[in-house]
């Protein structure tokens, strides 16, 4: 009997599923950005849409800690994850700011280095470099970030508990972004081994064709 690889499950690789129970999280979690919306500027529910965005940001660990734990790795959880972060926090952060509820500047800070970030990310893969992880400072300052947004809309009135909930949102958020921006720095090594490492099978291929 032929045995069955590593990392294969009923003959089919692991890497390659597309059904996995993290992966439905993280679509999930996408989806109900939807309704995060359609509360905050529907109905103007904010304490809901609070709600609502706070277990999506709460959740931003649970799909890769399930993948992980239950061996439920799959290559479109590896990107799916990361993706799910990026517009959760991308959404969040522009639509909290549309409504009022952070000063622009804030905003702009998030979104500028999320942009670098994605920019990065296609300019690498367009140069043929292989997929970088997902560095933990990266995933400590998004959960940082994703906690502290929410907190600032739900801190968005008057009320006496309110302004003590956006001053030590504030005080919170400064760690937050400073993991994210690290995590952005350390982020170039990792590029610059993934396209030295890409370079010598381009050089290859280019032999190979002359």
């Amino acid at each position: 009997m032929e045995a069955v690889p590593t990392g294969a499950i009923n003959g089919v690789n692991s890497l390659d599923r597309v059904w996995t129970l993290p992966n439905a999280i993280s679509f999930a979690r996408i989806v109900l950005l939807g309704a995060f919306c359609w509360l905050l500027f529907g109905p103007d529910e904010r304490i809901a849409a609070t709600l609502v965005l706070m277990f999506v940001g709460v959740t931003d660990f649970l799909d890769g800690y399930i993948a992980r734990r239950f061996n439920q790795v799959s290559t479109l959880g590896k990107v799916l994850d990361p993706v799910a972060d990026r517009v959760v926090l991308v959404t969040g952060v522009l639509a909290i700011e549309i409504y009022g509820a952070v000063p622009v500047w804030l905003a702009a800070v998030v979104l500028g280095r999320e942009l670098l970030v994605s920019v990065a990310v296609v300019v690498l893969a367009a140069l043929g470099a292989g997929r970088i992880d997902v560095l933990w400072v990266g995933k400590a300052g998004t959960f940082g970030l994703l906690c502290c947004f929410p907190l600032f809309l739900l801190g968005d009135e008057q009320a006496r508990w309110a302004r003590v909930l956006t001053d030590i949102t504030w005080v919170a958020v400064v760690p937050a972004l400073i993991l994210s921006f690290i995590a952005a720095a350390a982020y170039i090594p990792h590029a610059r081994r993934a396209l030295s490492e890409r370079r010598p099978e381009r050089t290859q291929h280019e032999a190979v064709s002359r």
